[in-house]
Formats: C-alpha cells, structure tokens, sequence
C-alpha cells in the first residue's frame, strides 16, 4: 500500500528551510558563474542519445510518438556539450556554460547539479577556481582531490593489471604486488612529496605525475590532497580530474574531457549534498 504523503525512494522534496537554502546556492553559484564568463543553458529533461553512452540500466526510458527511444536526462555534460556544438554551434562563439538542474537514474534517483562546462579549454585551473569561489561564497571549505585519470590507466596497461583495482580502490591488491614505487604512488598524499617521487616513477608516468604536480601549485587552496590512483567511474573524464568532498561526503567534482577531438573541462557541485551540509552545520 503506498500512502498518499510518500514520495519515490531517492526523489527530492525541498520545503521551508531546505528550499530557502536551495535557491540560496543557485542564485548565489548564478551570479558567480556569470561573473567568470559562463552563460546559462537549459537543455530538455528527455534526451535521443544518451542510452548510446550511459549504462542502460540506470536509465528511465519512454518512447515518443515514433517510438523512438528517450530516456529523462541522466547526465548534462553530455547533452550540454553535444547540443552547443551541433545545434548551437552555428549561432553562437560562446565557450562557456552553466546549468542548473537535475539529472534522473532509474529507477527514482533525482540528483540536483550546478554544473559549468568550457569548451576548447585544456586546463582545469578554471573550473576549480570557479568551483572554489562558489563554495567559499557558501562558506564551504571541502578537502580537495587532484587526480590524473591517466595514471590508472597506463599502470593497468603497462603492468597488465585489471583498471577494476582502480575502480574498486582496491589498494590492497596494488600493495600485493610488491613494487616499492607504486606503493609509494598509492599511499601519497601530500603535494610536497611529489617532486621526490617523480625520480621513482618510470618514465612513461612522469609527464603525467608533473601534470599533478603543477596544478597543485597554481591553485589558490589550502587544503589539498593529492590521489595519483584515484579512478572516477565515469566514461568522458580522461586526464586531471578532482573532487571537493566534506565529511566522507562528495559536494563536487570535474576534470578534463576529450569531446570530437576538442580538449574540454566542466564540473559539478552535488546541490543535495550542500544543502544537507548547509543545514547540518
């Protein structure tokens, strides 16, 4: 028997406090997004094409009047990039966009985003400054993650181990291995210790560890942590990545994505999670 005050598992209810807090934060990460050069898109709550690139399991799909496959947005990145570039593209040069809205999992998961993509941009110091400006606005001071999703990568190639280590975070079977470097490289932390393990590295990882390394030093935070292995489970994000989490809990994150070969960086901040802190604190 489902009673009439329930709502589906996972749905969203703002009331009072919460939506006050709610529209706090948008209008707050609004204004700070168009003060760095981002213009405001709002993209259709049904998309043709991400069953072609999103597991279909988490997807909830209808069909239109032709039958035609559709599924409730599962994922702005994904329709932002590909509606400025092929339907946009045309009638405007702007690189940089916003949006404000929420993506649906199967079977009732609603999840609200503040989200900033930057098309032709190869470096992720912007994004996170943006990302950093909103959260000090809200007084926010996260933990803050730099990741390179290359490193994962090229060590289950080159090593010829399964990326699912990665994923899992499964660092116990990394330690199994006996490799003293790659011990090292799964156990640091702090941004001054990476110069001395580039030295340790081999060749094919030191470009990447740099990467890390020099983003570090251009960000305007004091509380970084560095995670070499770390490994988002998600298909776009390829190269530097990072999240801001506060209380084992994740308030944001982005990275660099290739799209059609043009090198992008977007992020997200998780409105739930930050309201929730907001509340809490």
């Amino acid at each position: 028997m489902i009673y009439e005050h329930e709502i589906p598992l996972k749905s969203r209810l703002y009331f009072a406090k919460s939506a006050s807090v709610k529209r706090e934060i948008e209008f707050h990460a609004s204004k700070i997004l168009q003060e760095c050069g981002y213009q405001e898109i709002v993209t259709p709550y049904f998309s043709y094409h991400q069953h072609q690139e999103i597991d279909e399991k988490k997807l909830i799909r209808i069909n239109d009047k032709d039958n035609h496959i559709l599924t409730l947005r599962a994922d702005s990145t994904l329709d932002v990039v590909r509606l400025i570039t092929k339907r946009l593209g045309r009638t405007t040069d702007q690189k940089r966009w916003f949006y404000i809205q929420p993506v649906f999992r199967s079977p009732t998961s609603e999840q609200y985003q503040i989200g900033a993509e930057y098309l032709g941009n190869c470096t992720l110091l912007k994004s996170i400054d943006a990302s950093i400006k909103i959260l000090e606005k809200l007084e926010l001071k996260p933990h803050l993650q730099i990741s390179n999703m290359m490193i994962p990568k090229l060590l289950s190639k080159e090593l010829d181990i399964s990326i699912n280590y990665f994923k899992d975070a499964n660092l116990q079977e990394i330690f199994s291995l006996g490799i003293s470097w790659l011990s090292d490289l799964a156990s640091l932390q702090k941004k001054e210790d990476i110069s001395r393990l580039i030295d340790e590295v081999p060749s094919y990882l030191k470009d990447e560890l740099k990467k890390i390394e020099l983003l570090t030093k251009e960000i305007k935070y004091d509380d970084i942590i560095v995670a070499p292995l770390y490994y988002a489970k998600m298909r776009y994000y390829d190269g530097l990545f990072y999240r801001f989490f506060t209380n084992n809990k994740r308030v944001g994150q982005g990275g660099l994505y290739n799209y059609e070969g043009e090198c992008c960086s977007g992020f997200a901040l998780y409105t739930d999670n930050i309201i929730e802190e907001l509340i809490n604190r």
